[in-house]
């Protein structure tokens, strides 16, 4: 049997020699036989071999630990850069060099800052996706309480979280104009219900509840379905906005027609102002609150049908206006209708029913613009047919005055006649050719139309050459005198020359004035025309001619008869124009 190498025991500590001494020892005291011994040596030893067994093994396991450890923790480190996106870190020892222990003492560190690092950048890439999620919750409005969105620790590396970072600012720039094209949509939703008088907050909850701001809540839904929501109650509204208006416009047009029917006072018409001032604007010119609320519609409407009535009870009030704006433009035109029967014929289709009051009306504006548009054809030669009889007043009294022997006197406003008689004179000399033109264009004018033009019943054409035969005669007769006046002088101074002394002059035969013709309605005896204008007994403008009265001839001459005026028209007598 081996002997066991003991040492001795150091500051009183057991060894195993001591102990195998001790043992050897007892066996002496017990008589042990050496096989015993032997024996029991052997045990000994084997239980020894096992102690030092376990423990290599012990250790063996300790450092496959340990190496397993190490070629973790190398492994973790190496799936740390990856996942970082980095290619190297510098508290890597870069030789592995040392014991194990050493080793991962050297690694520790490291791989404790790469832990920290990938935890931080967990926590942004949890962030950034946090918020992707919450924006793309929003946009698709499903449940804003979704859970946390998973983090792929695979990939932790700048570059992906610099794409998520790029993910989230597009879907935030696409929220920003979602965000604004909503409250685009909300405000003129806004200014739609105030023009059309709906409640606002009622229209707006219907589409979402998170766009009335009276409810708290702070963001605004931004989904798909409430833009689409949205857009679809702005074209309801918009198209509602529109009806109302035309209903609005029609209603609007038909009370200022009823008004202007019914000569409605500015004070009166001043209570509809709302609803009158957009009748020819646009649907979105309207932009004032409550301009096409459904309650102002309806009293619009209640006024129409009220105006309706009272139009029907005063009908006959209106239609005699109309006659008489009719009658008026046919007086300022110098044409003669029988006024009498226009009325007559009026009253008789009211009575009986017959014709609508509205057609009646019609009929009576088409009228009134057919006048409107012959008294526009004639205007031009009414121009010149007033100009001529101006000038023939002005002829008649420059006859007078050169009658006058005491004109050239210094009495008062003598100076004022004299202007006024070298002004006359220019006008008279001018009346031959307003004559001829105004011949032609009545020629003209009867020739495009295929009427007679008569002024005040009476051909003008008729006037004009009775005026040009009068006037030749008149010419005529001035001569005659000038002739005779002429021939007194020569007699008077036969008579000086034979008897030595002048006698008074004799007053001439012819010095009183003649008239060429009989008064007719009351013409001047010295010749001065009377206008043709219709008066009524106080001498006021009426539309409405006597039926008795006969228009005059300008100056002094007779007035033509019917029949002259139908001799003439039919050719039977020509008389020629002459200056």
């Amino acid at each position: 049997m081996a002997e066991v190498d003991v040492q001795n025991p150091v500051n009183g500590e057991t060894t195993c020699g001591s102990l195998l001494r001790q043992l050897q020892k007892i066996w002496d005291e017990v008589g042990e036989t050496d096989e015993e011994r032997d024996k029991m040596l052997l045990q000994i030893e084997q239980d020894c071999l096992d102690v030092y067994k376990r423990k290599v093994d012990q250790a063996a396991k300790a450092r496959a630990r340990l190496l397993q450890a190490l070629a973790d923790s190398r492994l973790e480190l190496s799936t740390l850069l990856a996942s970082l996106g980095e290619k190297s870190f510098v508290g890597i020892p870069e030789k592995t060099s040392g014991t194990i222990n050493q080793q991962l003492a050297a690694i520790a560190p490291a791989l404790e800052q790469l832990l920290k690092q990938k935890e931080e950048r967990r926590k942004e890439f949890l962030d950034v996706q946090t918020q992707i999620q919450k924006i793309c919750t929003e946009i698709a409005g499903g449940n804003q309480h979704a859970g946390s969105p998973t983090v792929d620790e695979s990939d932790l590396s700048l570059k992906k979280l610099a794409e998520f970072h790029d993910q989230l600012q597009e879907l935030q720039k696409e929220k920003s104009d979602r965000l604004h094209k909503v409250l685009e949509f909300v405000s003129t939703v806004h200014d739609l219900c105030a023009v059309l008088g709906l409640d606002f907050y009622t229209t707006v909850t219907e589409v979402h509840p998170s766009l009335n701001d009276a409810t708290g809540v702070q963001s605004k839904s931004i989904s798909n379905d409430t833009l689409a929501r949205l857009a679809n109650t702005v074209l309801a509204l918009k198209e509602d906005k529109k009806q109302r208006l035309k209903k609005l416009q029609e209603l609007a047009s038909q009370l200022i027609d009823l008004w202007n029917l019914m000569d409605t006072s500015e004070e009166e018409r001043s209570l509809f102002g709302h609803v009158t001032c957009n009748v020819s604007a646009s649907v979105d010119e309207v932009t004032v609150p409550g301009a096409l609320a459904l309650d102002l519609i309806e009293q619009a409407k209640v006024e129409v049908e009220r105006l309706d009535k009272l139009k029907a009870s005063r009908m006959k009030e209106i239609a005699f206006k109309r006659q008489g704006e009719l009658e008026e433009i046919f007086a300022r035109a110098h044409i003669e209708i029988d006024t009498q029967a226009a009325r007559e014929k009026i009253l008789g289709l009211i009575d009986s029913g017959s014709v609508e009051p509205s057609e009646l009306l019609a009929d009576m504006d088409n009228q009134i613009i057919k006048a409107k548009e012959e008294a526009i054809s004639r205007k031009d030669i009414l121009d010149k047919v007033e100009k001529w009889m101006s000038a023939c007043e002005e002829e008649s009294w420059l006859d007078d005055y050169n009658r006058d022997n005491n004109r050239y006197n210094a009495s008062r406003g003598a100076h004022l006649n004299l202007k006024r008689a070298e002004k006359a004179r220019i006008l008279v000399n001018k009346i031959p050719a307003l004559v001829d033109s105004l011949v032609a264009k009545t020629r003209t004018w009867e020739e495009e139309h295929g009427v007679t033009f008569a002024y005040d019943g009476v051909p003008l054409l008729a006037m004009l050459d009775e005026y040009a035969l009068l006037r030749h005669d008149r010419e005529e007769e001035k001569r005659r005198m000038r002739d005779q006046k002429k021939f007194h002088e020569q007699l008077n101074t036969e008579q000086e020359a034979m008897f030595g002394s002048k006698p008074s002059p004799a007053r001439p035969a012819s010095s009183t004035k003649k008239v060429l013709g009989p008064r007719v309605n009351g013409a001047a005896a010295n010749g001065a025309p009377n206008r043709r204008l219709s008066l009524n007994q106080n001498g006021s403008k009426s539309g409405k001619r006597d039926s008795g009265a006969r228009p005059i001839a300008p100056t002094n001459y007779v007035a033509i008869t019917k029949e002259d005026a139908a001799s003439h028209v039919s050719g039977t007598e020509p008389a020629p124009i002459t200056p």
